[in-house]
């Protein structure tokens, strides 16, 4: 198992570019710009799904992210732009994010953006009992609590049976469940795939997916404003997620994991400046609670990483 691992380790570190301090101020770099990116995404879809039929306003996330980035990149990739190495891993990274994203943009309609954000920074836990269960990757009691005091904390932010208590919150956790596969797979595919080429494969197959139940829905926007935040969303989302996959070929998920909670900062600040509404105590606290478990199990996943490459 321990061979295993570090193989697997050191295959993963062949793909991305020389570990050296200026290629991880790049990936660190990125990754701010991608939860800038995604803060923006959800603040616009809560201001859409107010006044859209949720089916809509993923539709027409997915259909602007797909068309910019055809325009942006056809001109200088021409026909590599449509070239898919793994197409059945395309395929299934493309259905999850259209069920995130539909799941997150309807549970936006009842909940904050830092309690959904809160909730998201759950991925690093569960990444760590997918790779227990899935990879068979041993972990040891140290991380077995740190698992347990950050779905504590999960309970602390959902307060089941409490008048602070939405059904909703299910939807956010349901979509932590599939980022965390997700964000597995794309650190798989950037070592077959080119980043842009997955991005626009990502977009365009929820754009496909989801464009009956959006035409049947359809309400058209009565205003330029509406049509603006709708551009918006669809531009954050397009480079939030072309940033995460550059970013994780000029750094470890391990260096890039700690700067990601940096977005529950943009959520809640966007959560205040639009619409008036500034996290509880529960909420803040069971935040803290999850975000403090998830950077040490990056912490501790950082430390492996470099035990294995000195190996």
């Amino acid at each position: 198992m321990a061979l295993s691992t570090k193989r697997h380790t050191n295959e993963s570190m062949s793909h991305l570019l020389s570990d050296t301090a200026r290629h991880r101020q790049i990936g660190i770099a990125l990754v701010t710009v991608t939860t800038l990116m995604f803060a923006v995404l959800d603040t616009s879809a809560k201001w859409l799904v107010q006044t859209l039929p949720v089916f809509q306003v993923v539709w027409l996330r997915f259909l602007v992210h797909t068309l910019l980035t055809t325009a942006i990149f056809m001109p200088s990739m021409g026909g590599r732009l449509f070239v898919v190495s793994n197409p059945r891993l395309q395929l299934l990274r493309g259905v999850m994010l259209a069920l995130m994203t539909a799941m997150n943009f309807f549970a936006l309609q009842y909940l904050q953006l830092a309690e959904t954000g809160a909730v998201q920074f759950s991925v690093p836990i569960l990444i760590a009992l997918i790779s227990a269960w899935h990879l068979g990757e041993k972990l040891d009691t140290k991380r077995w609590v740190a698992i347990c005091i950050g779905f504590l904390g999960v309970l602390v932010i959902i307060r089941p049976g409490s008048h602070g208590f939405h059904p909703a919150i299910f939807l956010s956790i349901m979509n932590a469940c599939l980022y965390a596969g997700f964000n597995l797979m794309t650190r798989r595919l950037v070592s077959s795939d080119h980043p842009v080429v997955t991005q626009l494969t990502s977009a365009a197959v929820p754009t496909l997916l989801l464009a009956p139940l959006a035409l049947w829905h359809w309400q058209t926007p009565q205003d330029w404003q509406t049509w603006l935040i709708v551009l918006a969303a669809g531009l954050s989302g397009g480079l939030g997620h072309m940033a995460s996959a550059v970013a994780h070929r000029y750094a470890t998920a391990a260096v890039l994991g700690p700067f990601l909670y940096q977005q529950i900062i943009y959520m809640t600040l966007g959560g205040w400046l639009v619409f008036g509404q500034i996290p509880d105590s529960a909420v803040a606290l069971g935040a803290c609670i999850v975000v403090l478990s998830g950077l040490y199990l990056l912490w501790r996943e950082f430390r492996k990483t470099d035990s294995l490459i000195l190996e």
